[in-house]
């Protein structure tokens, strides 16, 4: 594996090195919890913490490491490093925080495509559709709608809402998709390139963040 599976660019590298960073492992942040981090680099995956520097002049959220952020750290072991700067990101995906008024919460950073999931057997609903465009509009991140479960109703009830969806919502691809018989796997693939980092987004998930 190398950083650029991993969406590494030479922008990235280029201000790694315009900020003397040089001597400090880049790595990516692929989960949070309660502000430790899994960092992914070349050398494994480390638990890492940010410096009580990083900490203590951080403004708000935003400015704490979240899951797609490029980080340059410092490793201690064999599995944990210290986090000394988070690089630019080139986009982020956030939405206000549940019950903390005022508070951003970042689902993702530094993402080209965002997959919006939705399944049709049920309460299927163009309107959070829409909702999460405007988030993916707003966070300069392209967005895929990815319809799921389709081999639970018939081809006519699909028909009928591949054509609300495309009446409604223009210039946004469609997928339809089934795990039973795997059609439009190979649509969605085709999205999926080293250099264009991907975030999946389950519609009834961002809805309530404690499903």
């Amino acid at each position: 594996m190398t950083l650029e599976d991993l969406g590494y660019n030479d922008k990235l590298e280029a201000f790694r090195i315009e900020h003397a960073l040089t001597n400090f492992d880049v790595g990516r942040v692929i989960s949070e919890h309660r502000e430790r981090y899994i960092v992914r680099t070349i050398k494994g995956e480390f638990e890492s913490e940010i410096t009580g520097n990083m900490r203590f002049s951080a403004k708000s959220r935003e400015d704490f490491p979240a899951v797609g952020d490029w980080v340059s750290l410092a490793t201690y072991s064999s599995d944990f490093a210290i986090i000394h700067k988070i690089l630019p990101r080139w986009s982020v995906i956030k939405r206000k925080a549940v019950g903390q008024f005022g508070e951003i919460q970042i689902i993702a950073t530094n993402i080209d495509y965002a997959f919006l999931v939705q399944a049709v057997d049920r309460d299927f609903s163009i309107n959070r559709i829409e909702r999460y465009l405007t988030i993916c509009n707003s966070s300069k991140v392209s967005p895929v709608i990815i319809l799921t479960k389709t081999d639970l109703i018939n081809e006519l009830q699909l028909a009928e809402i591949l054509d609300r969806l495309k009446s409604r919502i223009k210039h946004v691809p469609v997928i339809a998709v089934s795990n039973e018989t795997q059609s439009g796997y190979e649509a969605i693939n085709s999205f999926i390139k080293r250099e264009k980092p991907v975030v999946c987004l389950a519609l009834r998930v961002l809805e309530n963040p404690h499903c």
